[in-house]
Parts: structure tokens; sequence; C-alpha cells
């Protein structure tokens, strides 16, 4: 702790809030995005003197962000750079505190060389965003072994392989020999992810118990089968061996670079995973089955700063707790609309009953049931497109397909995810479906959740952000939860404006879907802070949610793992329709939603404080006739 104090030395503003020159919530000296900010910055002719203060800021932005990739080869892998392709991060402490180190000298240095007053507003914000990231990332820095390095929800023993299949692209002989010097590089690389997860077990910080056998059971499959003994090509060996034989190279150099990358896969993969199973087995006599992390070295600032983090509020776990029981009642009112409009007889509980139950709600759980339901989430999303111009002046280029979570992870799986395309516009963007079991992927909620993550969800906002032109690259490739998954349940309920959810069913899901997170709210608050037991917070969602309770039992599970997460989702979405109601009372007939969408992407992501000020402006500037 007295080194990272001497990491933090100098540091000259409080975690989620600039000091100097400005104060976050000015709305003189903040300015807003505009619709022209989504494709040009300002133009020389008009500030000629304060764009070159601000071209002076963008290259320095440019030259802290060119450091911070060669410093991350998977970071540049994401981004579709094959720089360091063969590489691993290096993710040991002494490499994160001198991150940090940069990154706080890197604040120091801009406020010491740059004119804050000669900025464009564009630039003003890039400045002190590039303030909050750093001061965030400061107070978040005494509680990084906190975090569970091993875990069911980005643990590393199935994020490694992960990141081969789905982001390592293989073209020629080079991609491929580096894709076997990333397989022979494994156990340097999750032998200091282990290195991390013992440290923290040293000092008391060790997920419940349960986790372990998630955890076990993700780093047996990655080495069960071939090379590594009888059965089926393991995911890694089947992707080395389908991404090299899709190459039109020489059949004895498939033959060679197969070869290596099995030797690699045995040589390497397998005593890492080895190595890590190991431990787990070992460590999990030491675990308990307290759930919220309250119980570890100060659990309840933790715990505070992660909520700080997440919703970029300074709401307190009591206030959050508070807001999800209400928004719970509000949301149960209105299902009861639903159950009158389909005529059902009985009370809510047997109306949750009736759609966790009845068949015609689910699809079969066998490969013709997972295809139909892929094709048609994918025609949801098609359809949407088509009708996205009634209420966005701006769309993504880049492409969006709907895929199914690989085998070898989904058993752990969230239900559905989203995954960026890369910058360079070669891998596309994906809408993950999690069908392990039919079950918990009910038809009603379908709709819905295609929508969240696809379009106008997270591809809508994630793509158009990384393809901005007149923001710096930390902010097209940064992200603050709160306003990325507020984004994505918002865009659950836009659609209902627009004239979807026509059948009942599928209304009710988007409802239970915005249940589904106004009652996050309370549970993780409850884990958490009131300290509910995972039995407890399981039975909740039971209880308040008309999700099946295999359902119910990942979500909690979840949430233990990530805490504060969770609860950006319907902080942030309700954020963006206090500002929409407010704009549509200030402005009356002057209201038009696509410049009003415009004006909440225009900007990429921001912390809601920076959104809330971006519309005011946008306000301000149609009221005064501007």
């Amino acid at each position: 702790m007295a080194r990272l104090a001497m990491v933090l030395a100098g540091l000259a503003f409080a975690a989620g809030c600039a000091t100097s020159p400005v104060s976050e919530d000015d709305p003189e000296t903040i300015g807003g995005g505009t619709t022209t900010a989504l494709q040009n910055a300002p133009t020389v002719e008009t500030q000629t003197s304060a764009l070159t203060e601000s071209e002076r800021l963008y290259a320095f932005f440019d030259a802290q962000f060119q450091v911070r990739l060669e410093r991350s080869p998977q970071l540049r892998t994401r981004l579709g750079d094959k720089t360091d392709y063969d590489k691993w991060d290096d993710v040991s402490d002494d490499f994160v505190l001198e991150t940090l180190a940069r990154q706080q000298a890197a604040v120091r240095k801009m406020r010491r060389d740059f004119d804050y007053d000669a900025l464009t507003k564009d630039a003003q914000l890039s400045y002190r965003l590039f303030e909050y990231n750093a001061a965030d990332a400061a107070a978040n820095a005494p509680f990084r072994k906190h975090t569970y390095v091993f875990n069911q929800m980005f643990g590393q023993q199935s994020a490694i392989p992960a990141f081969l299949i789905s982001q390592h692209r293989v073209a020629n002989v080079t991609d491929a020999e580096a894709y076997i010097a990333r397989l022979r590089g494994v156990e340097a690389y999750l032998g200091q992810h282990l290195q991390r997860a013992q440290e923290s077990a040293e000092i008391g910080i060790r997920p419940p118990k349960f986790v372990y056998a998630y955890v076990l059971s993700d780093a047996v499959n990655v080495i069960s089968g071939a090379p590594f003994g009888p059965g089926e090509d393991t995911p890694l060996y089947t992707d080395l061996k389908n991404k090299v034989n899709a190459l039109d190279i020489d059949p004895n150099e498939k033959i060679r670079l197969i070869i290596e990358g099995r030797n690699a896969l045995l040589e390497s993969v397998g005593p890492a995973y080895q190595a890590l199973i190991d431990w787990v087995e070992a460590d999990r006599a030491s675990a308990n089955a307290n759930d919220g992390v309250w119980k570890h070295p100060n659990g309840d600032a933790y715990y505070q700063q992660r909520l700080r983090s997440r919703t970029t509020t300074a709401l307190t776990a009591d206030e959050i707790h508070e807001l999800g029981l209400s928004e719970v009642a509000r949301i149960h009112a209105e299902m009861r609309g639903i159950m009158a409009q389909v005529g059902f007889e009985g009370d809510l509980e047997e109306f949750f009953d009736f759609m966790r139950n009845d068949p015609q709600f689910y699809y079969a759980d066998d490969e013709e049931g997972r295809a139909r339901y892929l094709a048609e989430a994918t025609a949801y999303i098609d359809e949407m497109r088509e009708n996205l111009p009634i209420v966005f002046n701006v769309f993504p280029k880049a492409e969006l397909v709907v895929k199914r979570v690989e085998p070898f992870r989904e058993k752990s799986a969230g239900k559905a995810f989203y995954q960026r395309p890369s910058a360079d516009g070669s891998r596309p963007g994906v809408y993950y479906a999690n069908l392990y079991r039919m079950a918990d992927m009910p038809t009603y909620q379908m709709e819905a959740l295609a929508y969240h993550e696809g379009l106008p969800g997270h591809h809508m906002q994630l793509a158009i952000a990384q393809e901005l032109e007149s923001v710096p690259q930390f902010r097209k490739f940064g992200g603050y939860t709160a306003y990325t998954e507020g984004w994505g349940l918002y865009t659950e309920y836009l659609p209902k404006e627009m004239g979807f959810y026509e059948d009942p069913y599928s209304d009710f899901g988007r409802l239970a879907m915005e249940l589904w997170r106004a009652a996050r709210l309370v549970v993780d608050t409850g884990l958490h802070h009131k300290r509910w037991t995972r039995a407890q917070a399981t039975r909740y969602l039971e209880d308040n949610t008309p999700n099946p309770p295999g359902d119910c039992a990942k979500a909690i599970d979840r949430y233990i793992v990530m805490p504060g997460q969770a609860t950006a989702y319907k902080i942030g979405m309700i954020k963006i329709l206090e500002l929409r109601d407010k704009a549509e009372l200030a402005l009356g007939e002057d209201f038009d939603i696509a410049d009003f969408h415009d004006v909440v992407l225009a900007d990429g992501a921001v912390p809601l404080s920076q959104l809330e000020t971006a519309v005011e402006a946008w306000i301000e500037r149609l009221a005064s006739g501007g």
C-alpha cells in the first residue's frame, strides 16, 4: 500500500470529478455534443487559434493511446492491428502499477502543457474525460486485488481461449505462427494471472466456494480431448486446425503448422491449465459460503467505489436499493395491464408461473430449436435496421451478425452479450446468444434481447462511437457502464414507441427484461451491502420476475462476482429517459427524437453528468434559436 501511495503522489483531484480548471457541473464551460460532432470537428476558419491548441492536445492524446497500444498486444489485436500479434499482455502487479503511474503523469503533463481556455468545446470535453478516467483508475487502484481473477463470467480460464478463437484472425502463415506463439505463451500469461489470484487469496480475498466449480469446469474443458487425451479435439485445437486448413498454402505447410500448434498445446497450454486446476482444487478448501464483497478487507469501501465507477453517480447503496424496489413495483403494475390484455385469470405470481412453464414460449432444446432462435433473432434485427431512419439520422457502418456462444464457454457465460467490431472493419460486431439451455431463453424475450444487444442497442452505440472522426482514440474505445448499458436498456423501450412488440407476450417480454434490471438494483445491493445470501437473492428474483429458476440462479452468481456492474443498466436508462422528457417539455414542437439521439450518441460514451450537460446545452441552443 505504501508503494501505491508513492505512485499516486501528486494526484491533485478527487476520484470521479476533475477540480481544475473547470467544474463538471458548470454549463457555461462544458460543451455538449452536437449532430455535426458525429462527422466533423470545428473548422479552422471559425476557430483558428483554438484549433491550434486543440490539434496539439489531440496529438498528445494520440501519442498516449499509442503508448497504451505498445503496452497491450491484446488491445492491438482487438482493434485489428497485427503488431505484436504473437504476444500476450503483461498483467503483473508491477506492470499494473507502472501503467497507473504513467497515466497520472500524463494528466499532470496535460495540465501543465495545454491552455484549457484555448481549446474547442469538443477538445475541452476530451480534456475533462482524460482527467476523469485517470481519477477513476486511481480510485480503483487500491482495490485491484479485490477482483476475482478466475470466475465464471470473465475469468481468465475461459477468456484466453475465447480471445484466440474470436479475436486472433489467421489470414496467412505469419498469422498462424503468431497464433502458435501465443499458445506457447499461455503458460507464462496464465501463470501471471494465477499469481495474482494467489496474492489476493493471501490477503483473504477469494470468491465464494460455489465459484470454484465453475472455474474448474471451464479449465477442464479447455484441456479435455485431443491432443491432451482421447476424445474429440479441444476447442483450441479445433480452432487452430480450422484456421490453418482454411489457408491457401501448400498441404505440407499446413501439416507443419498443425504439428507445431499441437506441440505448443501439449507443452504450454496443458501444463498451464493443469497448474491452475491443481491450485483451484487446493484453494477451494479455504473458501467460504459468504457471497457479498462486504466480507473482504475494506469490503464496504470497495463496493461503494464499484457503484461510483459503474454508475458514474454518487448514489449510495441504500439509495439504489430503494430505487430498485420502487421500479419493481411500477413495472409489476404495467405487467398486470398485459395480463388483462391477454385475458389471463389469476394473480401476477400465477402469470409468472404460466410464462415460465408454458411450452409455447420455448423452442426445442435441440439443434433445430437453436437454429430457429438464431434465425428469428437475426430477422428482428434485420427488420429494425430498415426502420432505423424513423428515429435516427446516423447509422453504424460496421456489419452485425448473430452467433451462438461457443460450446466451450456456454455453460458458464451469460445469456447474451455483444462483442464490438474491429476498428479496421475486418471483423463485424457480434450479438452472442447463449443457447446452452433453451429453457433459459424464452421466446417472449427474444425481441427485446435482439434490440438491446444488436440494433438499435449496443451495436448502434459502440460501432458509431468507434467510427467518430472528431474524438481521440481513448474515447472511441473507452466506455462507462451506466451510459453503455443504459443505452442498451433504453433501446429495448424505444421500439415500443416505434410500433414494435405487436404481440402482447413480446411486450411482456420487454417489461420482463426491464423488471430484471430493476430487480438487479435490489439484489446487487442486497448481496454486497445488506449481506443477503445467495439463496435469499435468488429467491427474490424467483418471486418477483417471470424468469425461470435456472436463469435467476445464474444471474445471482453473476452479480456476486461482478459487484456493482448490474446496477448501471437501470440507472443509465432512467437518466436518458429523464433527459428526453426534459427536452420534450422544454422544446415542445421543436423536439425531434432523431436529433435527440444524435446528441446522446455524438460524444461516444460519457459519464451521466456529462450526458446531462450535453442535452441541456442542446436544449438551450434550440430554445434560443441557435
